[in-house]
């Protein structure tokens, strides 16, 4: 029965570019193709999405808005190890996906191990850092000291399970990479309501568990982590699906190690970039008020369902590029890019329609001082969804052909345009240091600053990345690689 159902609402779904197909904005078998690939990966991000959303709800209600702050901060350089496995993982989706597209299954399941080996070389120092100076780290980006106590608690023990996490990315990407979009959803739909349940356990103490407020919220989302990080370990190794993790045999490959360091490398560096360019963000929000961090974070969280989709229409972008650079037909990947493009957009502009609709009423249901903000951030986050959209798919469609370079100067561009902006939202009477020259960057401009810059990074990166893909001078990026069609 519940597999009818399953089936009869995916069908239902799958009603959707079918009708842009009849309105004439996309191809109906690729944009079919690109909807079926994108759904998986959309319904596990919405569902992650959801658990953010859901974890600073609960802390909200129990905490208030300096717990929530707190939370913001600790997440930025969680996102450190975030950003470098997302780096790596788009190295792997990359390389599996031209090896697939090639018929060499061997070599796509040795390219999973590479990954695994240098995530474990990147996320245990990590760990160790953050269990060691937690509070110091949180310290440098405000001077509130109940923020900076529930920041670091955050922070030690979310960091744990760092190592979980990245593999669940690298193993998600590699199934991706070959086509198979469900399983990773399949394993999110498992383990993100545990993380949600855990959540609520630990963070109200609910029936024999203490109150732990902010480590509750660590601790559920570590438990569930590394619950996640085991399932897809028994999954790869079972060689039941497409690509597996081969325990014996061939170790390393510098070949493909190389491969990976060279398309992961730029994404990374684009990643931390990102997370970096958020501290002095986020210190200028500071410096405005903990309400108006809480207000952003919260903002940022519930937008993330309308920017959502661009994960999953990323990764088919990736996938379905990739296997056809891999097949010997780049114009073929050309265009399911642009396909996938087409159906981003109308997806995307639907859902933050409705949130930019209800955002007083959303706002409010989180126990904050500053709903009215909370609104205005959301607000202008529906104000760039579509820069959102085109600079994650055609990003995506970059990765799969391995041209990762110009996303990481899109992102360089926008980060160095944002904090400037920012920074004038500053108080005139507010002085910084910096290598013993003391200088005041703000000119009082207050929130209006902040908005401007947020949307000028959006629009700049997407710009970015569509004139790069526009070129189709990642075809010869591809060619050159050696990775799948024409490689020895």
């Amino acid at each position: 029965m519940l597999g009818a159902l399953r089936d009869r609402l995916y069908a239902a779904v799958l009603r959707f570019p079918a009708l842009l197909a009849r309105l004439g904005l996309v191809d109906r078998d690729k944009g079919t193709e690109a909807f079926d690939l994108a759904v998986p990966v959309m319904v596990s991000g919405g569902f992650r999405t959801l658990l953010r959303v859901t974890d600073f709800f609960m802390v909200s209600l129990a905490l208030g808005s300096a717990a929530v702050a707190g939370l913001e901060l600790g997440f930025q350089y969680y996102f450190i190890g975030f950003g470098l496995a997302l780096g790596l993982s788009s190295g792997t989706i990359s390389i599996v996906s031209r090896f697939v597209g090639a018929g060499e299954d061997a070599q796509a399941d040795l390219a999973i191990k590479q990954s695994l080996w240098l995530a474990l070389s990147i996320t245990i120092p990590l760990t160790l850092v953050t269990w060691f100076e937690a509070e110091a780290m949180i310290g440098l980006l405000t001077d509130a000291p109940q923020t900076i106590a529930l920041g670091g608690t955050y922070l030690r023990i979310v960091m744990l399970s760092v190592s979980f996490r990245f593999w669940s990315m690298i193993a998600a990407r590699a199934l991706q990479g070959a086509g198979d979009t469900r399983t990773p959803m399949y394993v999110r739909l498992l383990t993100i309501p545990v993380n949600i349940v855990l959540n609520a356990v630990l963070i109200f103490g609910i029936g024999v568990f203490p109150a732990l407020g902010v480590a509750g919220a660590a601790w559920g989302t570590t438990i569930a982590n590394t619950l996640a990080g085991v399932i897809f370990f028994v999954l790869l190794t079972s060689g039941r699906y497409s690509v597996r993790l081969r325990l014996g045999g061939t170790q390393w490959s510098t070949d493909i190690a190389r491969e990976l360091i060279r398309v992961g490398y730029p994404l990374a560096g684009l990643q931390l970039i990102r997370t970096f360019g958020r501290f002095p963000f986020l210190f200028v929000l500071a410096s405005l008020g903990t309400g108006v961090v809480a207000a952003y974070a919260i903002a940022r969280r519930v937008m993330l369902l309308a920017m959502m989709p661009a994960w999953g229409y990323s990764t088919a972008s990736s996938t379905l590029v990739g296997q056809h650079v891999g097949a010997g037909d780049a114009d073929e990947a050309d265009d399911y890019a642009w396909q996938t493009l087409r159906i981003a957009l109308p997806t995307q502009l639907l859902i933050a329609g409705v949130l930019v609709l209800f955002a007083r009423p959303i706002a409010l249901l989180f126990a904050t001082d500053t709903p009215g903000l909370t609104v205005a951030f959301i607000r202008v986050f529906g104000l760039g969804v579509i820069a959102f959209s085109v600079s994650r798919t055609m990003r995506g469609g970059l990765r799969g052909a391995g041209d990762t370079r110009w996303p990481l100067y899109g992102t360089l561009l926008g980060t160095l345009v944002r904090l400037p902006i920012a920074a004038l939202a500053l108080p005139t009477t507010l002085t910084l240091t910096v290598a013993g020259v003391s200088f005041a960057p703000g000119l009082g401009l207050g929130l209006g600053a902040v908005y401007v810059a947020m949307l000028a990074d959006l629009y700049l990166r997407a710009g970015v990345n569509l004139f790069r893909f526009w070129t189709g001078k990642w075809k010869a990026i591809a060619a050159r690689s050696g990775v799948g069609a024409g490689g020895d």
